[in-house]
C-alpha cells in the first residue's frame, strides 16, 4: 500500500480560518492555542468547523513533544 506521506502539508486549505471561529466564539487562551474542550465539542456536529475541528486534533496527536 503506498503512502501518501505529504498528505498535512496539503489538508489545510484556509490557514487560520478555525483560529478565527473560534475567536469569535471566546474560545482561544491567552496564549492564542485553541482550547481542546472547545475543539472536541465542535468535532461532533457537521459541516466545515466539525471538519477543521477533526483536522486539529489530529495535528495535535501527531504534534511532537
Amino acid at each position: 500500500m503506498a503512502e501518501n506521506k505529504g498528505w498535512m502539508k496539503t489538508a489545510v486549505k484556509h490557514p487560520g480560518a478555525l483560529t478565527k471561529t473560534a475567536k469569535r466564539a471566546g474560545a482561544l487562551k491567552k496564549d492564542g492555542d485553541i482550547k481542546v474542550s472547545w475543539l472536541r465539542d465542535k468535532a461532533k456536529g457537521d459541516g466545515v468547523t466539525a471538519k477543521r475541528a477533526r483536522l486539529a486534533l489530529t495535528f495535535r496527536k501527531s504534534r511532537k513533544k
